[in-house]
């Protein structure tokens, strides 16, 4: 099963055209679900007034040299690792997800465009790839789903109880559960007909209601991820205040509040958010 292109054996229902047509179609949808996003939330507007507003607190100037380096440093950490999740578990279901979703997308694209027709056979390591990636996507989501969800670990909320907010992993979840079940009963009539129509409206789900889900926000985070590297490096900030070492003699003498309050050698506290797992309910 894991080597076979399911999307062959399809095509002797539906034809390869029409295959190809869907996936420019879902393509098309999440080009025009962003740009409406953006457009309703003015996401863009807001972060280009923003970085203007940034430039003008800026307290130094950082050369085009130093933002290709965080451009770079933004790409390798943020994007390609996911360094901002400071929970390792949360920040590896993440990762299963996220490079499950595109080697599934990818590979969904690749067999649909180039091995659909009566003569072209598929690599098997091709074949293998969409069936792992869409494992690893289960996983990863499955993981966060169950277990990691901070209102169902710190709230209580129960797993099925679901919200707007979850539309976006539930319907992802739903597409590659029921793309390996379609894959799985291939040949098994009725049932794999069902679970392959399932898979299509789940796919469909999923990729028409960008605008109203967290799909959009994957495009937003880079950019956001970049800017707050730059502010850092400007000391602009955000008009947020620096990590400051309380014991610094310097720092005691530019807020006297801390000497008063905590004395001249204050405990380091630490990131209260960050001292334990959320299980308060």
């Amino acid at each position: 099963m894991i080597t076979s292109n399911p999307f062959a054996e399809l095509s002797a229902i539906i034809p390869s055209f029409a295959m190809q047509a869907y996936v420019v179609a879902m393509f098309l949808l999440v080009i025009g679900g962003t740009v409406l996003d953006m457009i309703h939330k003015k996401s863009a507007q807001y972060f280009f007034e923003n970085a203007k507003k940034a430039e003008k607190e800026a307290k130094r100037t950082v050369s085009g040299g130093d933002k290709a380096s965080m451009m770079v440093a933004t790409v390798t950490s943020e994007v390609l690792t996911s360094s901002e999740f400071q929970n390792p578990r949360r920040r590896l279901s993440h990762l299963f997800t996220m490079y499950g979703f595109i080697a599934f997308v990818a590979s969904t694209v690749w067999l649909i465009f180039g091995y659909t027709s009566a003569d072209a056979v598929a690599p098997s390591w091709l074949a293998t790839t969409w069936h792992l990636g869409a494992a690893s996507l289960c996983f990863g989501g499955y993981w966060f789903w169950f277990f990691i969800r901070v209102d169902v670990v710190s709230e209580g909320v129960k797993w099925h109880d679901l919200r707007k907010a979850d539309m976006f992993i539930v319907s992802l979840l739903l597409m590659a559960t029921f793309a390996l079940l379609w894959s799985a009963t291939m040949g098994g009539g009725t049932l794999n007909m069902l679970l392959c129509i399932l898979f299509i409206l789940s796919s469909t789900f999923l990729f028409s209601t960008v605008m109203w889900s967290k799909f959009a926000h994957m495009f937003f985070k880079p950019a956001a991820a970049y800017q707050k590297r730059v502010t850092r490096a400007d000391e602009s900030r955000e008009n947020l205040p620096g990590d400051f070492d309380l014991t610094d003699p310097a720092v005691q003498k530019r807020f006297p509040d801390i000497p008063e309050y905590m004395g001249k050698n204050p405990s380091y506290m630490g990131h209260g958010i960050r001292r334990e797992r959320p299980h308060h309910y």
